[in-house]
């Protein structure tokens, strides 16, 4: 961290920033923002959110007593924090802030942060699907000539995101940060406190759709990435999306379609299955190996951003060919038999994706397809699950599995659309698993699918060790 933000902000100057009312030493230091009490240390500012299991009011103490020096509670909490923890505050010389709105305090926190390096160009990626893929690519290619700063993993969030972008200093030129949402208005939060000089919406897909209610809401939630626009910054959207007309209409600022035909300088050379790509970016051959027509359409993405970020076509070259697969994101784990595990997420965009590819594939022993439930579609997961059981179906599949009490539709679906292998559908994992270890065989090509919740990279593990295969993944 360098010697300017050594120090993020004393109590009194957070204090201001966000709006609230300071009990204690407004001189207090701090050095790093926490929303975990866990993570606390010397110097944190902890920021008591309400959270889905527990209420960062009720860790207060516990952030204090690992060196916290500043906490922001809610005003409303006032006289139950002050009671519980204001003399524990005062004898370790901390401060407290009382708010409204805690959120809102971190965000405007981060955002004062962010504003105190205006030489940084800040890139925005967002999309139903691809986004976090986009993001590596991205800083793949910048980085290979520029000091970069990145939101770890996938902490894109309303908290994730003002989060990371504590980490920004004055040696970074470049911030490569994706923007996701799960409810109404949280990107135009997210583009406040962020404001990109280049942003990117990757698709309109239908993830997070039980909560917004259609793709409309969520074409019209994604667009608010352009909401900070005045002009001088500049926008991409998919050549091919069903909303591209809407999401570039009247946006202050340049937004450009991207994609195979869109993306001048790009032409596809070779699609080598699960290699990847054989790829030319103005000339210069590369390999890009990562599989599918969703991760090239990621790539054709960060190419058209990083080059308009004034990225030479050899760094975009050259980053784009190192990229490696993230966890549980288009993995390929090669052993007697070969695995594409790909269930970090899943939605009906990326499962039509995932089996499209294995699909496409010369593959000269059988398919698998290990396809688990699909969460957060809401009103709209029985149809949605009804169409993927359709689609795998009709697939190249010899077998499939399917997992999670919400794809029996999809396995009623299957046997209806004529599927003639072997069809199974189990809400018990060890009861899956053994149905899954009694059919693969050496030379077969397994595809794990599924949200994050249904923890399907459990069969990967359990097929290695339960039948000795050397699984290895793509170096």
């Amino acid at each position: 961290m360098s010697e300017r933000t050594a120090s993020l902000f004393s109590a009194a100057e957070a204090s201001a920033l966000a709006g609230g009312e300071l009990v204690g030493d407004g001189a207090a230091e701090i050095g790093s923002v926490v929303v975990d009490s866990r993570a606390a240390r010397r110097g944190s500012l902890f920021v008591a959110l309400p959270g889905e299991r527990t209420d960062g009011h009720a860790h207060i103490e516990a952030a204090l007593g690992a060196g916290a020096s500043c906490v922001i509670a809610r005003s409303d909490r006032r006289a139950a924090v002050e009671a519980a923890t204001a003399a524990l505050a005062a004898e370790r010389g901390a401060a407290l802030v009382f708010v409204p709105d805690a959120l809102a305090a971190l965000q405007a926190l981060a955002r004062a942060h962010r504003a105190r390096f205006p030489r940084l160009l800040r890139i925005g990626i967002t999309g139903s699907s691809g986004k976090t893929t986009t993001k590596e690519c991205v800083a793949a290619i910048l980085g290979r000539s520029r000091s970069i700063i990145s939101n770890p993993g996938n902490l894109n969030s309303d908290i994730g995101l003002p989060l990371s972008m504590f980490a920004i200093t004055d040696s970074h030129e470049a911030g490569i940060f994706e923007m996701g949402m799960n409810r109404a208005g949280e990107m135009g939060e997210l583009a406040a406190v962020y404001e990109p000089d280049v942003a990117i919406i990757m698709n309109v897909g239908t993830a997070h759709i039980g909560i917004l209610g259609s793709r409309d809401a969520i074409a019209k939630e994604k667009k608010a990435i352009f909401s900070r626009f005045d002009g001088r910054q500049a926008g991409f959207v998919w050549e091919d999306d069903d909303y591209e007309a809407f999401l570039r209409s009247g946006v202050r600022g340049d937004v450009s379609d991207f994609g195979p035909r869109s993306t001048v300088g790009l032409r596809v050379l070779r699609n080598l299955g699960l290699e990847g790509y054989d790829l030319s970016w103005d000339g210069i051959a590369f390999r890009f190996p990562l599989p599918g027509r969703h991760n090239l359409l990621d790539a054709i993405g960060a190419a058209a951003v990083s080059s308009r970020a004034g990225a030479s076509a050899a760094d975009v070259a050259d980053g784009l060919a190192s990229v490696k697969p993230l966890f549980g994101r288009s993995e390929i784990l090669r052993g007697s038999f070969t695995i594409l595990r790909d269930c970090y997420n899943a939605n009906p965009d990326s499962v039509e994706a995932a089996i499209g590819l294995c699909d496409s594939l010369e593959w000269p022993g059988r398919r698998a397809y290990v396809l688990g439930s699909m969460l957060e579609l809401g009103n709209d997961s029985e149809s949605a699950h009804r169409a993927m059981g359709e689609t795998a179906g009709k697939s190249e599949a010899d077998a499939l599995f399917f997992f999670g009490a919400e794809t029996r539709p999809a396995f009623d679906a299957a046997r209806l659309a004529g599927f003639r292998g072997l069809v199974v559908f189990e809400t018990d994992f060890d009861r899956l698993l053994a149905a899954v270890r009694g059919y693969i065989a050496p030379g077969d090509l397994a595809l794990l699918k599924g949200s994050r919740g249904m923890a399907l990279e459990r069969v990967a593990d359990a097929l290695a060790a339960g039948l000795g295969a050397p699984i290895k993944g793509e170096a």
